[in-house]
């Protein structure tokens, strides 16, 4: 088993997300070989003659060529009723209490089954609008939003996966300002990724220092300068890395389907801007596979080989709708009458490298913009051949289609073969965050992100207990000392300078690499700019315009700040001529340190509503850290489950080590009778206000001593070795979450924030 994985972590991802299981853990696919055949078995089934298909879809699946988005690795022929569609975007939402509500349970529904969701909340009057009938003010979106992350940490409390929603708001809502500064608070909406819908007529106001309205239903509530609403987005993004921008008007002016769908929101990560009930399929072409010759003066990708594989995928892909399970019928209607599918690249800073070509450098965008080019014809002609076959979708309108913003740049043949056959799918092309399914495929880049790092060194954890660190290589810096390194040197300092990380470049050369790829990209692009915590704020603001600028539909970025930390920034290399400093580390032990005499602690009074006991909290430091917690409460309900809730952390605190993620999975556990609203902000359960307690008190040690230079990140967390310092995945506690693809993933585990 294993010999079509290159990395020990590589299999470990397929065991622990992607290898079908019985539901007491035994082992249905033995092998990856078993899951490629089942997958291909169940997609082919949808086709007049499965057994001509079948092995021509596991040919594709075959060496992690065609990568399906993993909600259908893992679930293709199964039997268990999940949606193989990764996330949709959700109806409309009515400005009415019943309606607002049967949204809600409608996303829940949604989630149950794997999916995230998407929601524009921009059709909610504003806070303070009349409420008639009831004498009454409306409490506008942000209070509407709380629930629906209370409900979303319900659905994911109650299952294996976690929840991941998107949050849109247009640019002229009245309550914009307070939606731009929500994620200010470190503990509110944080199962939300939150996006503003920027107009044109809006960044035509910003550039030419004009007014901007903000207002609903025709009544206008304020007026301001539209510069300076566009510079409270850019310092909240710029403080606490949200919202991102999604630029609206393009996206509609782009859309295939203009002519019958007006879009206002998209998917969790931002690669699929949908219309209402619409639904997210997605699935990558791995060029770091697909590279001939890699590291030589002819490397490239034979055009027939990608072509082949293109035309399969589309048909893969086509048929995952027909075999499907959706949430809701709503949701089932509209991807069948549209059959949109989401087809894109994952591997492309791996396939430069190996071709010798920088990420961001000219050359490099022209490449990136020929692959894609490439690819999207290909399935252009493909979706046209299968519609010539099976029908094309059933709202297509022929001349509406082809006159659209997109489609102006497809060369004649595509408009030739739409005339004469249709197509089968309104919408072909996304570059989605492929976090997890990169990893699963080797440690190959990320969608169409740079390299992160060129390697970083994992502890993982044995069946007795003990722990082994494990050295993860970017798929290219591995291919490449397989190549180069027999007797030869194996440092990545001695690699060559094609092998830039994310940290080497510039943010234009980001916006380069993505304005080139969605020039052939029908939907949209999931990226994220890692940005130097230094970078000043003129320049910051500069990306964004650049991005728009350049015909980005969107610009996500991230630069590491006090609210969601450094996710995993990687330490500044050494003079060549210094020795290296011995490692500091907190080491984890295998039994608990001995506690001493005397500690110094901090007592705190939490007072949970409707309980007419105060509950103390006294967590007591060590050098630093917390290393035991006590609760004391007349409540006599309580004493048995804090005392046994107060000893389980303490041994967790006095093991060592980084222990904020016991915060972060106290902070997760919702009350099923409710929770409360503990000085303006939801609270979903008296667990989790311990946990936030329990956070605030870290923030001010451990955090505190890092933020003020005592001891470095990556001594603090007990890194080993490691280049790679990082605040813990909130899944597995690795010092291993990178942001990519506007998304945060952990390359330890394969937990990704979008799912």
């Amino acid at each position: 088993m294993g010999t079509h994985f290159s990395a020990p972590i590589a299999e470990q991802i397929w065991d622990a997300k992607y290898r079908f299981k019985q539901f007491d853990g035994t082992p249905i696919d033995q092998d990856v070989e078993d899951s490629w055949r089942r997958i291909a078995k169940h997609l082919a089934s949808a086709e007049k003659d499965p057994e001509l298909w079948e092995p021509k879809f596991y040919e594709a699946l075959e060496d992690f060529k065609f990568l399906p988005a993993g909600r259908i690795t893992a679930g293709a022929g199964t039997d268990r009723s999940v949606t193989l569609f990764n996330c949709f975007v959700m109806g409309s939402i009515p400005d009415s209490m019943d309606g607002i509500f049967s949204m809600l349970k409608e996303a829940a529904l949604t989630m149950q089954q794997g999916g995230g969701i998407g929601y524009d909340f921009s059709t909610i009057r504003p806070s303070g609008a009349e409420v008639k009938g009831v004498a009454a003010d409306a409490s506008g979106p942000l209070t509407f939003m709380d629930v629906w992350d209370a409900m979303c940490r319900t659905v994911m409390s109650a299952g294996s996966r976690r929840g991941a929603m998107m949050a849109t708001m247009r640019c002229d809502h009245p309550d914009i300002l307070k939606f731009i500064e929500a994620k200010r608070d470190p503990k509110r909406l944080r199962m939300f990724n939150m996006s503003v819908l920027v107009t044109d007529d809006f960044m035509a106001a910003v550039k030419a220092d004009g007014l901007w309205e903000l207002h609903f239903q025709k009544k206008i509530y304020k007026t301001m300068a539209a510069r300076e609403l566009w510079n409270h987005i850019m310092q909240a993004t710029y403080d606490v890395a949200e919202p991102g921008v999604i630029f609206i008007d393009r996206i509609n002016k782009m859309n295939n389907l203009g002519y019958c769908e007006t879009i206002a929101a998209t998917n969790p990560c931002g690669e699929q801007p949908l219309p209402p009930y619409g639904a997210c399929l997605l699935g990558s072409i791995n060029l770091a596979r697909l590279i001939e010759n890699p590291f030589g003066n002819d490397s490239g990708i034979d055009r027939r080989k990608l072509s082949k594989l293109v035309r399969t995928a589309v048909r893969m892909m086509d048929n995952v709708i027909e075999v499907s399970n959706f949430p809701l019928q709503q949701q089932r209607q509209e991807a069948l009458d549209k059959r949109r599918i989401g087809l894109g690249v994952t591997g492309l800073a791996d396939a430069l490298i190996m071709c010798g070509l920088i990420y961001g450098s000219d050359e490099a965008c022209r490449q990136t913009e020929e692959w894609l080019r490439c690819i999207a014809i290909e399935a252009y002609l493909a979706s046209a051949d299968l519609a010539a076959e099976k029908g094309s979708f059933p709202l297509l309108d022929r001349e509406k289609f082809l006159a659209s913003g997109n489609m102006q740049q497809m060369p004649k043949i595509v408009h030739d073969a739409v005339r004469s056959f249709g197509i089968r799918n309104a919408l072909l092309t996304s570059i989605a965050p492929t976090g997890t399914i990169s990893l699963y495929a080797g440690n190959v880049s990320s969608g169409i992100e740079p390299v992160f790092a060129h390697e970083y060194t994992r502890k993982v954890l044995q069946k007795d207990g003990s722990k082994v660190e494990e050295v993860v290589q970017d798929f290219a810096v591995k291919a490449y000392w397989d190549w180069f390194g027999e007797g030869g040197s194996q440092h990545p300092g001695d690699l060559p300078a094609t092998f830039v990380t994310a940290q080497d470049l510039p943010p234009e050369a980001h916006i380069r690499m993505q304005a080139a790829a969605q020039k052939w990209i029908d939907s949209s692009i999931s990226k994220t700019i890692n940005l130097p915590a230094d970078i000043s704020f003129d320049d910051f603001q500069q990306v964004y315009m650049d991005a728009y600028d350049s015909g980005c539909k969107g610009c996500t970025t991230y630069r590491p700040n006090d609210v969601t930390g450094s996710v995993l920034s990687v330490a500044p290399k050494p003079e060549a001529e210094a020795a290296p400093e011995p490692a500091k580390e907190v080491q984890a032990v295998e039994q608990p340190a001995d506690r001493p005499e005397h500690l110094n602690g901090t007592t705190y009074k939490l007072k949970w509503p409707n309980d007419p006991h105060a509950i103390y909290v006294t967590v007591n430091d060590k050098d630093g850290r917390p290393f035991e917690v006590f609760f004391n409460t007349k409540n006599t309900g309580h004493q048995a489950w804090m005392m046994a809730l107060s000893r389980t952390i303490s041994a967790v605190f006095r093991r060592g080590g980084d222990s904020r993620f016991i915060a972060q999975e106290l902070m997760e556990v919702f009350d099923p009778k409710g929770g409360a609203w503990v000085n303006g902000t939801y609270v979903p359960s008296l667990i989790a206000a311990i946990g936030q307690l329990l956070s605030r008190h870290m923030d001010g040690g451990l955090c505190g001593a890092v933020r003020a230079g005592e001891i470095s990140l990556n001594d603090a967390l007990g890194v080993g070795g490691s280049s790679i310092s990082a605040a813990a995945c909130t899944s597995c506690g690795a010092l291993a979450l990178v942001m990519s693809g506007g998304c945060s993933t952990c390359s330890s585990c394969g937990y990704s924030k979008c799912g």
